[in-house]
């Protein structure tokens, strides 16, 4: 049977924080400034990538868009996970049917892909670019929307017992998905290192450490926010150790986790210069038309 959902009587949802104390207003202020910087910073790199070209044609690009569209719906959730009295957890309050957390659990598998993507890009290119098709990587981007939210369906529609059966499941694994996106950085670190430097230089090759420096990076990032989260699930699950909050605005393991969001798209567009001036093009020179001529 469906759970989660559970509308406080009488006035609808009230606020996280009661502004009690200089402490509430500085949650309050930051969640909403977390979740506006993530809609704008996300949602420009989505709109910079799929309205150039030859952004949106390479494979890497489209693992960039699929996290940022991701990213930009995360950024939507704050605004009601971050700024009103909802707990995900069991009994649950105000909830969503764990639909808007789950959002962060798309970007971890698109990741993971993203990794073996460039792996094979860069160690395998003959292979590569002959099996590895644009099609095929639209696919799997989609296949991580399905997997995420196909689970999440199964486990709102069967019975309590057997739901939390699957979300202990899920989350062992998890922490194999985590595991392997830990080797596959190491690798990844190793051929930029050496496989790299032995090209000789080219477009090419600048293009390709381009886009191991930017996984890397986000990987690294994405792992170190959404570890202390996972500890705590799982200590909390499995051994009764770990510590519960009164809503997911005053957890901050949960608002660790929804930072990603604004850090993913902060170091793509720290690391592509192509797609600074694709959002400089597209979005921010229309908005500011004086930024653009300068």
């Amino acid at each position: 049977m469906l759970y989660g959902l559970n509308i406080t009587d009488a006035g609808g949802v009230p606020l996280a924080v009661d502004f009690d104390s200089p402490l509430d207003y500085l949650i309050f202020i930051f969640q909403l400034l977390l979740a506006t910087a993530a809609v704008l910073l996300s949602g420009t790199v989505t709109i910079g990538i799929l309205a150039t070209e030859t952004l949106r044609i390479q494979n890497r690009f489209i693992f960039m868009v699929n996290t940022s569209i991701c990213d930009t719906l995360v950024g939507f959730s704050v605004y009601y996970l971050g700024l009103f009295d909802v707990y995900e957890g069991y009994p649950s309050r105000n909830a969503t049917y764990t639909i808007l957390p789950s959002l962060l659990g798309i970007n971890l598998l698109t990741f993971l892909f993203a990794q073996f993507d460039r792996y094979f890009a860069i160690c395998y290119p003959f292979i590569y670019s002959r099996f590895i098709t644009r099609p095929i990587v639209v696919g799997i981007n989609v296949y991580c929307w399905l997997h995420v939210f196909g689970v999440l369906l199964v486990r709102n529609v069967i019975p309590i017992s057997k739901a939390t059966d699957l979300f202990v499941f899920s989350i062992l694994y998890l922490q194999l998905v985590i595991l392997t996106k830990v080797i596959m950085t190491i690798k990844l670190y190793f051929v930029a290192k050496y496989q790299l430097e032995r090209d000789p230089p080219s477009a090419e090759r600048d293009s390709k450490k381009e886009s191991l420096k930017i996984i890397f990076f986000v990987v690294i990032i994405f792992l170190l926010l959404w570890i202390p989260s996972i500890i705590n699930i799982v200590l909390r699950l499995m051994f009764g150790m770990g510590m519960n909050f009164v809503n997911e605005a005053l957890n901050p393991f949960a608002t660790l986790a929804r930072l990603s969001a604004v850090c993913t798209s902060a170091v793509y567009v720290w690391g592509s210069p192509a797609l600074r001036e694709a959002m400089r093009r597209t979005v921010w020179g229309r908005v500011c038309p004086k930024c653009n001529r300068r």
